[in-house]
């Protein structure tokens, strides 16, 4: 499995110092992470008896990663991300510092306790979209599978050791130590960023609002049937398989009768197990389609769910713990592979943010929803229903089939013509409507609007926020599609996210065009006369004038 740079076998990158460094700092930072988990998981059975609110604390550590990464993967673009990923892991140090202050005062109470798991669980949120997006900054293209296949692994090497190390700990200690090792643990990772000199390359145009650029990775995602269903996948999953970390400290307590030391050795198992699945990444995508592979694991992850609601033996629910951890890894690094390599630059931390929401999303209601049922039902009977829901995953592929990527057509192409601009243009002037006419053979006219449907999507998700075909009812064989942007910055950033497949598809269209037809392109300036424009050619206030100057 090991292989050089060329090749970017499993190992590869950490052969680069920069990666290495950052790698080996998060496998710190995700063993405090861990023992975190495994300590307010069980200081919880000690503040409460009710599962619901046991399993609420996989919730509150999970919902920050829904609602926070999307508008952090959106900062992550427009902004540094060494930056964006110093200010998420600061905020989790000093939430965590100040859980640690509060359990040794004696302050805490279930609710207090969910609350600073979710603060802490807000600046990983943060944190995580920049290192994602990042990883393409650390290593080249060839390695990037490998990449993150092993930050998969520092994840999981954590997790085989830190939840046993975790158990052990609150045993021998109390909950408020692993509390304090978890804001230690955070630091190293901090420093390795702080030492990293990143070179920022600096942005043509100026960034996006906050919102607007949310909105563009979120109309990126609808647009691209391959990352939406990734996403639509991995949320479905998240939630069908939730059960068996959300429960994992009840089937310890209740099921097998033993303490905090069992829950950890369990999800030891897990993490084991899911290391297993991580080093499996890279010789199933070489073997196997992620459609194929992510029917097999969901049916190996249904036996496992299964054995483990069913089982007494500590041993025997060890060894499905450890095949859940392989498969469930597997399952979502085999998806978010798939994302990183469908997603041009530009968008990259945003629709990774989209992703790890869907995902986290799940877990976080699968988790809230399988403690409901194991309050009102018990936890076997929460377990079944669970392996049931999983077993019918690969049902939901036949409709949101997984695509293999190519990462090459995601590469950005720059369009080096310019356009004609004659009038004086500000970022904010607008709505700026495009409009190109084609000249096709009406026996070919079928065959065109095909592809101008597939034409409509890439225009969608590279920023257009209209758009429309026409055919000309005097000549049939004109058509003029029509595109429309809110500003003329909006216009520009279009056309500086333009990508190989993209160019592709243009020329695709462009062969059902008459050459005599000689296609024309027009660029308005929609409403030219505003209270934001005092003279017919002054251009918007508090604004410089900015044309177009290529990409």
């Amino acid at each position: 499995m090991n292989g050089d740079g060329r090749s970017g076998g499993t190992f590869a990158p950490l052969r680069l110092p920069l990666f290495r460094s950052i790698w080996l700092t998060s496998l710190i930072s995700n063993f405090g992470h861990l023992m975190l988990g495994v300590a307010a998981a069980w200081e919880m059975t000690r503040l409460t008896d009710t599962a619901s609110m046991v399993a609420l604390v996989q919730t509150a550590m999970m919902l920050p990663l829904m609602l926070v990464s999307v508008p952090a993967g959106a900062v992550a673009d427009m902004f540094d991300r060494r930056k964006i990923a110093l200010t998420g892991l600061g905020f989790s140090m000093l939430a965590a510092l100040v859980l640690t202050l509060l359990g040794l005062a004696g302050l805490l109470t279930p609710w207090l306790l969910l609350a600073f798991c979710a603060l802490i669980g807000a600046g990983v949120a943060l944190y995580s979209p920049a290192w994602q997006a990042s990883i393409r900054e650390q290593v080249p293209p060839e390695q990037m599978p490998a990449a993150i296949a092993l930050g998969t692994i520092s994840y999981n090497v954590a997790r085989s050791f830190g939840p046993a190390v975790g158990g052990v700990i609150v045993l021998a200690f109390g909950a408020q130590a692993a509390f304090g090792i978890n804001a230690l643990f955070y630091a190293p990772l901090f420093i390795a960023f702080l030492l990293w000199r990143r070179q920022q390359l600096p942005a043509r145009l100026p960034p996006e609002r906050l919102d607007r650029a949310i909105l563009s990775g979120v109309r990126y995602a609808l647009y691209a049937p391959s990352v939406r269903n990734l996403m639509i996948r991995a949320m479905l999953f998240g939630a069908a398989a939730a059960s068996a970390m959300a429960l994992a400290p009840l089937v310890a307590r209740d099921l097998l009768g033993g303490s905090a030391g069992l829950f950890g050795m369990l999800l030891g198992a897990l993490g084991a197990g899911a290391v297993v699945g991580a080093l499996l990444i890279r010789p199933v995508r070489d073997n196997m389609t992620t459609e194929r592979a992510t029917t097999i694991t969901a049916l190996i992850s249904a036996a496992g769910i299964a054995t483990i609601g069913l089982s007494r033996a500590p041993l025997l629910t060890g060894a499905a713990m450890f095949l859940m951890g392989s498969t469930n890894v597997l399952t979502i690094a085999l998806l978010n592979v798939g994302v990183q390599m469908s997603v041009p630059r530009w968008v990259t931390a945003r629709a990774l943010s989209l992703f790890s929401a869907a995902f986290t999303g799940g877990v976080a209601i699968g988790a809230w929803g399988w403690g409901l049922v194991a309050t009102d039902f018990g936890v076997t009977p929460a377990f079944l229903l669970s392996a049931v829901l999983v077993t019918t995953l690969p049902l939901i592929g036949l409709l949101l089939r997984v695509e293999q990527p190519d990462f090459a057509d995601v590469e950005l192409a720059p369009i080096q013509t310019a356009p004609d601009v004659a009038l004086g243009m500000s970022m904010r002037s607008g709505p700026v409507t495009v409009e190109i006419d084609y000249v096709v053979e009406p026996e070919r006219a079928r065959d065109f609007y095909d592809v101008m449907r597939r034409m409509q999507r890439a225009r969608l998700r590279r920023g257009a926020f209209s758009w429309g075909l026409a055919r000309d009812i005097g000549d049939p064989s004109l058509w003029t599609e029509r595109l429309q942007f809110p500003t003329w910055g909006d216009y520009l950033r279009q056309r500086s996210r333009f990508t190989h497949s993209d160019r592709e598809l243009q020329v695709e269209a462009d062969r059902f065009h008459a050459p005599e037809g000689g296609k024309r392109v027009r660029l308005r300036l929609e409403r030219p006369f505003g209270p934001a424009r005092r003279k017919a050619d002054q251009p918007d206030h508090r604004q410089d004038n900015i044309g177009y100057t290529g990409p």
